[in-house]
């Protein structure tokens, strides 16, 4: 039997973010096929989680350890760092406690691989070594500092602009430094496993997409009118500047041609700009109780990303029951789909217009991309079979 601590930056528990879907759908697989897991997660001040909430279903990690840490942004501590070369995004993810609980959990019990969820567990890498046997995988959900150049690219001239290339540079400078130190690279798509080579991965590695446990997404029946939605974290920089862009530059010229049209954003954490907004057919919905539910009671579900990296969970999860995704083309970055069969592609605002008012003039055309899409998903992203991939790869190291 294989046993594999699995670090995590948050605690992957509610399911309402693609990375936590994407940490417990990998270790739900990997369990049901016979690995022994126990998680070692932060618990951040920005996402906080009381586990005495944990439902009795959440039950395939052997053990579960929680360490408290305040990620918070603090201005001195901002400040101070621009006199240094380190990344101020991993540097809020570095504490002495979660040290000494990793090296506690590495000295009393005998792991065959630590798993790190995302880059930002990197720094932990020398603790692992000394202390362990243990293989260490990077399951990379993103090219992280690819990100916050996109972010930076598209901000306008300014302190804020050069600030952002800053963060960017060193948090480039740090990936680059690590990608050598793992012994597996697990990326979340080939786009991202290709893009490390370029810069000079060399060790084993492999594509281990975000899966999905198909029995949870179900092929619905979806609303006829002139109905969208949005749904995702509403703190993660890149949906708040790609839902910008639509309200500003996308909806008006939906709402002239098609004065009936609505569209739906639901998301945690909603900047107080979006929570006052008036704008006709634009409805905030703030953290709703079902995403899945969400999704479902909607036509069409948009994402307007103009930055980012990885793979988007909630197109996964969209297409998965059957809904009509657009997006732009780096909105699926990573998902093979194929424009005009499963999926929708619009780049500039003139494009996004036209094909959300293409879908609401033909509901005929917006169903059947989307029960192709509900099977190219069933094809590429079912996560036993993902996770068998990976097993493999931790077998031959």
């Amino acid at each position: 039997m294989i046993k594999i601590l699995q670090l995590t930056k948050k605690f992957p528990f509610p399911l309402k973010d693609g990375e936590a879907i994407a940490v417990t759908y990998m270790a739900k697989a990997l369990n049901s096929l016979g690995v022994e897991l126990t998680l070692l997660s932060m618990n951040t001040s920005k996402h906080p989680f009381d586990i005495k909430t944990l439902p009795a279903e959440f039950n395939h990690y052997k053990d579960i350890h929680l360490v408290d840490i305040d990620n918070r942004v603090k201005v001195l501590d901002a400040f101070l760092n621009l006199f240094s070369n380190k990344s101020y995004h991993i540097e809020r993810f570095v504490t002495s406690e979660f040290e000494e609980k990793l090296k506690t959990l590495l000295q009393s019990e005998q792991f065959d691989i630590v798993q790190m969820e995302t880059l930002y567990l990197a720094p932990y890498i020398n603790i692992i070594r000394k202390y362990s046997n243990a293989k260490i995988c990077m399951r990379s959900h993103n090219v992280e500092h690819e990100i916050w150049k996109r972010i930076a690219d598209n901000t306008s001239v300014g302190v804020k602009k050069w600030y952002l290339q800053l963060l960017s540079k060193r948090l480039e400078n740090f990936e680059n430094s690590s990608l050598n130190q793992y012994d597996l690279m697990a990326a979340i798509t080939q786009r991202d496993l290709d893009f490390f080579k370029s810069l000079g991965l060399k060790i084993p590695s492999i594509v281990a997409p975000i899966g999905l446990d198909l029995e949870n997404y179900k092929d619905r029946n979806h609303k006829a009118a002139a109905d969208f939605c949005f749904i995702g974290s509403l703190d993660w920089l890149p949906n708040i500047e790609g839902l910008q862009w639509l309200i500003e530059q996308v909806w008006p010229k939906v709402i002239e041609k098609i004065p009936e049209a609505e569209f739906h954003i639901g998301g945690r954490n909603s900047p107080d700009w979006l929570k006052n907004i008036r704008m006709k057919g634009i409805t905030i919905h703030g953290e709703v109780p079902d995403a899945v539910e969400f999704i479902c009671s909607h036509r069409c579900m948009l994402v307007p990303l103009l930055s980012g990296s990885g793979m988007r969970v909630k197109i996964l999860e969209g297409m998965a029951m059957g809904s009509l995704i657009i997006s732009t083309a780096l909105g699926l970055e990573g998902i093979a789909a194929t424009a005009g069969r499963e999926v929708l592609i619009a780049d500039s605002a003139t494009e996004f217009a036209e094909a959300i008012i293409s879908v609401a003039n033909d509901f005929e055309k917006a169903s059947a991309m989307g029960k192709n899409a509900a099977v190219f998903i069933k094809e590429h992203f079912d996560n036993r079979a993902i996770a068998k991939e990976l097993l493999e790869a931790y077998n031959q190291l």
